[in-house]
Protein backbone atom coordinates (compact mmCIF):
# COMPACT_ATOMS: atom_id res chain seq x y z
CA UNK A 1 0.00 0.00 0.00
CA UNK A 2 1.35 3.42 -0.91
CA UNK A 3 1.18 6.40 1.41
CA UNK A 4 1.38 10.08 0.60
CA UNK A 5 1.95 12.92 3.04
CA UNK A 6 3.04 16.52 2.84
CA UNK A 7 5.14 18.96 4.85
CA UNK A 8 5.85 22.62 4.26
CA UNK A 9 7.66 25.78 5.26
CA UNK A 10 7.09 29.40 4.35
CA UNK A 11 9.73 32.09 3.88
CA UNK A 12 7.96 35.47 4.16
CA UNK A 13 9.26 38.79 2.94
CA UNK A 14 11.86 40.29 5.26
CA UNK A 15 12.09 43.86 6.47
CA UNK A 16 15.58 45.46 6.71
CA UNK A 17 15.51 44.93 10.48
CA UNK A 18 14.89 41.21 10.17
CA UNK A 19 17.66 38.70 9.90
CA UNK A 20 18.22 37.04 6.55
CA UNK A 21 19.18 33.80 8.24
CA UNK A 22 15.96 33.14 10.16
CA UNK A 23 15.05 29.50 10.29
CA UNK A 24 11.96 28.76 8.18
CA UNK A 25 8.79 28.04 10.14
CA UNK A 26 7.55 24.49 9.74
CA UNK A 27 3.80 24.15 9.51
CA UNK A 28 1.43 21.58 8.07
CA UNK A 29 0.20 22.04 4.52
CA UNK A 30 -3.15 21.22 3.03
CA UNK A 31 -2.90 17.62 1.93
CA UNK A 32 -3.00 17.31 -1.83
CA UNK A 33 -5.93 15.45 -3.28
CA UNK A 34 -3.95 13.24 -5.57
CA UNK A 35 -6.05 11.61 -8.26
CA UNK A 36 -4.67 9.00 -10.57
CA UNK A 37 -12.71 39.35 -28.82
CA UNK A 38 -16.20 58.02 -44.26
CA UNK A 39 -13.61 57.75 -47.08
CA UNK A 40 -11.11 60.68 -47.49
CA UNK A 41 -12.17 63.57 -49.76
CA UNK A 42 -10.70 63.61 -53.28
CA UNK A 43 -8.33 66.41 -54.32
CA UNK A 44 -9.72 69.18 -56.56
CA UNK A 45 -6.34 69.40 -58.28
CA UNK A 46 -3.47 67.09 -57.81
CA UNK A 47 -0.74 69.78 -57.65
CA UNK A 48 0.40 72.45 -55.21
CA UNK A 49 -1.62 75.64 -55.06
CA UNK A 50 1.62 77.65 -54.80
CA UNK A 51 5.09 77.06 -56.14
CA UNK A 52 7.10 77.25 -52.91
CA UNK A 53 8.08 73.72 -51.84
CA UNK A 54 6.95 72.49 -48.45
CA UNK A 55 9.75 72.51 -45.88
CA UNK A 56 11.17 69.15 -44.80
CA UNK A 57 12.10 68.73 -41.16
CA UNK A 58 14.75 66.12 -40.44
CA UNK A 59 16.00 66.65 -36.90
CA UNK A 60 19.55 65.46 -36.38
CA UNK A 61 20.71 63.44 -33.38
CA UNK A 62 23.41 64.80 -31.14
CA UNK A 63 25.18 63.20 -28.20
CA UNK A 64 23.36 65.32 -25.63
CA UNK A 65 19.94 64.40 -26.98
CA UNK A 66 18.10 61.77 -25.00
CA UNK A 67 19.61 62.96 -21.72
CA UNK A 68 16.66 65.17 -20.90
CA UNK A 69 13.24 64.01 -19.90
CA UNK A 70 10.43 63.03 -22.24
CA UNK A 71 8.52 66.17 -21.21
CA UNK A 72 11.48 68.37 -22.21
CA UNK A 73 11.55 66.80 -25.67
CA UNK A 74 7.85 67.48 -26.18
CA UNK A 75 8.17 71.09 -25.01
CA UNK A 76 11.11 71.61 -27.36
CA UNK A 77 9.08 70.47 -30.34
CA UNK A 78 6.17 72.75 -29.38
CA UNK A 79 8.55 75.72 -29.06
CA UNK A 80 9.96 75.03 -32.52
CA UNK A 81 6.47 75.11 -34.00
CA UNK A 82 5.55 78.35 -32.24
CA UNK A 83 8.78 80.09 -33.36
CA UNK A 84 8.55 78.85 -36.93
CA UNK A 85 4.91 79.53 -37.68
CA UNK A 86 5.67 79.82 -41.40
CA UNK A 87 6.37 76.10 -41.47
CA UNK A 88 2.63 75.57 -41.53
CA UNK A 89 0.66 72.35 -41.36
CA UNK A 90 3.38 70.16 -42.88
CA UNK A 91 5.71 70.97 -40.02
CA UNK A 92 2.95 70.44 -37.50
CA UNK A 93 2.23 67.02 -38.95
CA UNK A 94 5.90 66.09 -38.78
CA UNK A 95 6.13 67.19 -35.16
CA UNK A 96 3.01 65.18 -34.34
CA UNK A 97 4.67 62.15 -35.87
CA UNK A 98 7.83 62.58 -33.80
CA UNK A 99 5.76 63.15 -30.67
CA UNK A 100 3.82 59.96 -31.32
CA UNK A 101 7.05 58.00 -31.77
CA UNK A 102 8.35 59.32 -28.47
CA UNK A 103 5.13 58.40 -26.71
CA UNK A 104 4.97 54.86 -28.08
CA UNK A 105 8.64 54.15 -27.51
CA UNK A 106 9.40 53.06 -31.08
CA UNK A 107 13.07 53.68 -30.34
CA UNK A 108 13.33 50.24 -28.70
CA UNK A 109 15.71 48.02 -30.63
CA UNK A 110 15.12 44.33 -29.80
CA UNK A 111 18.34 43.17 -31.46
CA UNK A 112 20.38 45.75 -29.58
CA UNK A 113 18.74 44.71 -26.31
CA UNK A 114 19.69 41.08 -26.88
CA UNK A 115 23.23 42.02 -27.86
CA UNK A 116 23.72 44.23 -24.82
CA UNK A 117 22.23 41.57 -22.60
CA UNK A 118 24.74 38.99 -23.75
CA UNK A 119 27.63 41.44 -23.40
CA UNK A 120 26.52 42.10 -19.82
CA UNK A 121 26.25 38.37 -19.08
CA UNK A 122 29.63 37.60 -20.58
CA UNK A 123 31.37 40.42 -18.73
CA UNK A 124 29.66 40.02 -15.36
CA UNK A 125 29.23 36.23 -15.18
CA UNK A 126 30.91 34.17 -17.88
CA UNK A 127 34.30 35.85 -17.63
CA UNK A 128 34.08 36.06 -13.83
CA UNK A 129 33.61 32.30 -13.37
CA UNK A 130 35.94 30.56 -15.84
CA UNK A 131 36.23 27.40 -13.74
CA UNK A 132 32.46 26.95 -13.56
CA UNK A 133 31.91 27.33 -17.28
CA UNK A 134 34.91 25.15 -18.09
CA UNK A 135 33.32 22.40 -16.00
CA UNK A 136 29.91 22.93 -17.61
CA UNK A 137 31.50 22.51 -21.05
CA UNK A 138 32.06 18.87 -20.12
CA UNK A 139 28.46 18.16 -19.12
CA UNK A 140 25.72 18.88 -16.61
CA UNK A 141 24.64 17.27 -13.37
CA UNK A 142 21.83 19.44 -11.94
CA UNK A 143 20.35 18.57 -8.57
CA UNK A 144 16.93 19.97 -9.44
CA UNK A 145 14.33 19.60 -12.13
CA UNK A 146 12.00 22.60 -11.94
CA UNK A 147 8.56 23.09 -13.45
CA UNK A 148 7.80 26.82 -13.57
CA UNK A 149 5.36 29.09 -15.34
CA UNK A 150 6.26 30.83 -18.60
CA UNK A 151 5.19 34.13 -16.99
CA UNK A 152 7.97 36.69 -17.56
CA UNK A 153 7.82 37.79 -13.92
CA UNK A 154 8.70 34.48 -12.31
CA UNK A 155 11.93 33.16 -13.81
CA UNK A 156 13.09 30.51 -11.29
CA UNK A 157 16.76 31.19 -11.94
CA UNK A 158 16.23 34.73 -10.65
CA UNK A 159 13.72 33.95 -7.90
CA UNK A 160 15.81 31.11 -6.41
CA UNK A 161 19.22 32.35 -7.56
CA UNK A 162 20.00 29.15 -9.45
CA UNK A 163 23.43 29.23 -11.04
CA UNK A 164 24.18 27.71 -14.48
CA UNK A 165 24.15 23.93 -14.17
CA UNK A 166 22.03 23.80 -10.99
CA UNK A 167 18.52 23.32 -12.39
CA UNK A 168 17.01 21.56 -15.38
CA UNK A 169 13.99 23.79 -16.09
CA UNK A 170 10.72 23.20 -17.91
CA UNK A 171 8.45 26.24 -18.27
CA UNK A 172 4.89 26.22 -19.57
CA UNK A 173 1.51 27.85 -19.02
CA UNK A 174 0.69 27.70 -15.29
CA UNK A 175 3.61 25.37 -14.45
CA UNK A 176 1.55 22.23 -15.00
CA UNK A 177 2.66 18.62 -15.17
CA UNK A 178 0.32 16.33 -17.10
CA UNK A 179 -0.19 12.70 -16.19
CA UNK A 180 1.83 10.05 -18.01
CA UNK A 181 0.79 9.98 -21.68
CA UNK A 182 3.16 8.76 -24.38
CA UNK A 183 1.15 10.42 -27.17
CA UNK A 184 -0.51 13.60 -26.01
CA UNK A 185 2.16 15.07 -23.73
CA UNK A 186 5.28 13.30 -24.92
CA UNK A 187 7.36 16.49 -24.74
CA UNK A 188 6.84 16.79 -20.99
CA UNK A 189 7.33 13.07 -20.55
CA UNK A 190 10.63 13.21 -22.43
CA UNK A 191 11.87 16.01 -20.19
CA UNK A 192 10.97 14.12 -17.01
CA UNK A 193 12.49 10.89 -18.28
CA UNK A 194 15.72 12.62 -19.28
CA UNK A 195 15.99 14.45 -15.97
CA UNK A 196 15.33 11.39 -13.82
CA UNK A 197 17.03 8.59 -15.74
CA UNK A 198 19.92 10.39 -17.44
CA UNK A 199 20.70 13.49 -15.42
CA UNK A 200 19.86 11.73 -12.16
CA UNK A 201 18.25 14.80 -10.59
CA UNK A 202 17.53 14.41 -6.90
CA UNK A 203 14.57 16.79 -6.63
CA UNK A 204 11.60 17.69 -8.83
CA UNK A 205 10.06 21.02 -7.80
CA UNK A 206 6.78 22.39 -9.18
CA UNK A 207 6.51 26.12 -8.51
CA UNK A 208 3.25 28.07 -8.71
CA UNK A 209 2.95 31.83 -8.35
CA UNK A 210 0.61 34.69 -7.54
CA UNK A 211 -1.59 36.39 -10.17
CA UNK A 212 -1.21 33.47 -12.58
CA UNK A 213 -3.04 34.10 -15.83
CA UNK A 214 -3.19 30.40 -16.65
CA UNK A 215 -4.95 29.59 -13.38
CA UNK A 216 -7.35 32.49 -13.89
CA UNK A 217 -8.09 31.00 -17.30
CA UNK A 218 -8.71 27.58 -15.74
CA UNK A 219 -11.08 29.02 -13.15
CA UNK A 220 -12.94 30.91 -15.92
CA UNK A 221 -13.71 27.87 -18.07
CA UNK A 222 -17.47 27.14 -18.00
CA UNK A 223 -18.49 24.12 -15.97
CA UNK A 224 -19.51 22.31 -19.16
CA UNK A 225 -15.86 22.41 -20.24
CA UNK A 226 -16.48 24.38 -23.44
CA UNK A 227 -13.46 26.26 -24.76
CA UNK A 228 -12.78 29.34 -26.91
CA UNK A 229 -9.06 28.88 -27.61
CA UNK A 230 -7.07 26.44 -29.71
CA UNK A 231 -4.55 25.38 -27.08
CA UNK A 232 -4.66 27.32 -23.79
CA UNK A 233 -7.84 26.01 -22.20
CA UNK A 234 -7.19 22.45 -23.28
CA UNK A 235 -3.78 22.65 -21.62
CA UNK A 236 -4.89 24.17 -18.31
CA UNK A 237 -7.60 21.52 -18.00
CA UNK A 238 -4.74 19.30 -16.82
CA UNK A 239 -5.47 20.76 -13.40
CA UNK A 240 -9.26 20.58 -13.65
CA UNK A 241 -9.37 18.58 -10.39
CA UNK A 242 -7.83 21.59 -8.62
CA UNK A 243 -10.62 23.81 -9.94
CA UNK A 244 -13.27 21.35 -8.79
CA UNK A 245 -11.78 21.18 -5.31
CA UNK A 246 -11.58 24.96 -4.98
CA UNK A 247 -15.16 25.39 -6.24
CA UNK A 248 -16.39 22.80 -3.75
CA UNK A 249 -14.51 24.15 -0.75
CA UNK A 250 -14.31 27.90 -1.51
CA UNK A 251 -17.20 28.47 -3.90
CA UNK A 252 -18.56 31.36 -1.86
CA UNK A 253 -15.21 33.21 -1.83
CA UNK A 254 -14.52 36.11 -4.20
CA UNK A 255 -13.12 35.02 -7.57
CA UNK A 256 -9.59 36.42 -6.93
CA UNK A 257 -9.40 34.39 -3.73
CA UNK A 258 -10.51 31.27 -5.54
CA UNK A 259 -7.75 31.81 -8.08
CA UNK A 260 -5.19 32.23 -5.30
CA UNK A 261 -6.28 28.93 -3.71
CA UNK A 262 -6.18 27.21 -7.08
CA UNK A 263 -2.64 28.44 -7.77
CA UNK A 264 -1.46 26.24 -4.90
CA UNK A 265 -3.87 23.37 -5.37
CA UNK A 266 -2.83 23.04 -9.03
CA UNK A 267 0.72 22.47 -7.81
CA UNK A 268 -0.55 19.56 -5.72
CA UNK A 269 -2.36 18.10 -8.74
CA UNK A 270 0.88 18.28 -10.72
CA UNK A 271 2.74 16.55 -7.89
CA UNK A 272 0.13 13.80 -8.02
CA UNK A 273 0.49 13.53 -11.79
CA UNK A 274 4.22 13.00 -11.36
CA UNK A 275 3.40 9.79 -9.50
CA UNK A 276 1.95 8.38 -12.74
CA UNK A 277 5.46 8.18 -14.24
CA UNK A 278 6.96 4.77 -13.38
CA UNK A 279 10.55 6.03 -13.20
CA UNK A 280 9.44 8.80 -10.81
CA UNK A 281 7.72 6.29 -8.53
CA UNK A 282 10.79 4.07 -8.67
CA UNK A 283 13.01 6.97 -7.61
CA UNK A 284 10.70 7.80 -4.73
CA UNK A 285 10.64 4.23 -3.45
CA UNK A 286 14.43 4.01 -3.66
CA UNK A 287 14.70 7.45 -2.02
CA UNK A 288 16.91 8.76 -4.82
CA UNK A 289 14.26 11.31 -5.77
CA UNK A 290 12.09 13.79 -3.86
CA UNK A 291 9.03 15.77 -4.97
CA UNK A 292 8.42 19.31 -3.75
CA UNK A 293 5.82 22.00 -4.35
CA UNK A 294 6.57 25.70 -4.20
CA UNK A 295 4.67 28.98 -4.39
CA UNK A 296 6.18 32.38 -5.17
CA UNK A 297 4.11 35.42 -4.23
CA UNK A 298 5.72 38.33 -6.07
CA UNK A 299 3.16 40.75 -4.60
CA UNK A 300 4.18 40.03 -1.02
CA UNK A 301 7.74 38.94 -1.79
CA UNK A 302 7.40 35.52 -0.12
CA UNK A 303 8.09 31.90 -1.02
CA UNK A 304 6.54 28.69 0.31
CA UNK A 305 7.90 25.18 -0.07
CA UNK A 306 6.29 21.88 0.82
CA UNK A 307 7.11 18.26 0.14
CA UNK A 308 5.35 15.11 -0.91
CA UNK A 309 6.63 11.91 0.66
CA UNK A 310 5.82 8.62 -1.00
CA UNK A 311 6.45 5.14 0.24
CA UNK A 312 5.22 1.57 0.49
CA UNK A 313 3.68 0.37 3.72
CA UNK A 314 4.38 -3.18 4.98
CA UNK A 315 2.03 -5.81 3.66
CA UNK A 316 -0.51 -7.34 6.01
CA UNK A 317 -1.54 -10.94 6.03
CA UNK A 318 -4.71 -12.10 7.73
Amino acid sequence: MSTVSTYSWCLPSLSPSQSLIQRPTLRPSVVARLGSSPSPPSLIRNEPVFAAPAPIINPSWTEDMGKGSYEEAIEGLKKLLSEKGELGPVAAARIDQITSELQTGTGFDPVERIKNGFIQFKREKYEQKPALFAELSKGQSPKYMVFACSDSRVCPSHVLDFQPGEAFVVRNIANMVPAYDKVRYSGVGAAIEYAVLHLKVENIVVIGHSNCGGIKGLMSIPDDGSTATDFIEDWVKICWPAKNKVKAECGSSPFPEQCAYCEKEAVNVSLGNLLSYPFVRDGLVKKTLALKGGYYDFVKGSFELWGLEFGLSPSLSV
